[in-house]
């Protein structure tokens, strides 16, 4: 399973990317549909491939749903069987571009950018539009952004008995690292 992931990574980032990319394999996810005064709906990968073009700031990620660490075990089952069917959509993908990049005007002081692209997720895609946060060191690009998305715009309903324990809008957080060597570029 590892290996077909793999061979789809690369062939997303071949197809993306003709030029040289970077990948960090252990960026994080986070996604919270929580309501207030019920119990916290949030869930955390940390195993997410991310593929960045440094000199084109074309970006792409992979992430496998069942990944997805919730607090309570309950849940997790629930997210992986009822709502996100992970047998049957096993990986959510992210192809997009970040609005004005510049790998050479990014300091270690972070600037703030605008991430536009598709997201695919439970057989349906749907444009999303990201801030985040960039930074850049002689050693690695990190990348902080945010966005918020309907589990209704990708034909994930939930069920009317749980309908006021947890939100149709969904954040998300994402935090990516990619080592870079400035001399090979």
């Amino acid at each position: 399973m590892k290996k077909n992931i793999l061979i789809v990574m690369l062939s997303i980032g071949s197809i993306c990317f003709s030029q040289e990319k970077i990948i960090d394999k252990s960026g994080t996810i986070t996604f919270e549909a929580s309501v207030p005064s019920f119990e916290e709906v949030k869930a955390t990968n940390n195993s997410v491939t991310f593929v960045l073009n440094p000199q084109t700031g074309e970006i792409a990620s992979l992430a496998l749903m069942k990944g997805f660490q919730f607090k309570i075990a309950l849940m997790e089952e629930h997210f992986n069987e009822n709502f996100i069917e992970s047998d049957q959509y096993p990986k959510a993908i992210f192809k997009g571009k970040i609005n004005g990049f510049d790998v050479n005007s990014l300091t270690a002081n972070p600037k703030d950018f605008t991430i536009k692209g598709t997201l695919e997720l439970h057989g349906k895609s749907k444009d999303i539009i990201a801030t985040a946060k960039i930074s850049k060191t002689s050693l690695v690009i990190k990348i902080l952004a945010n966005f918020s998305t309907n589990a209704s715009d990708f034909n994930i309903s939930i069920p009317a008995v749980i309908k006021n324990k947890l939100t149709n809008k969904v954040n998300v957080q994402i935090s990516t690292v990619f080592k870079y060597n400035e001399t090979k570029q």
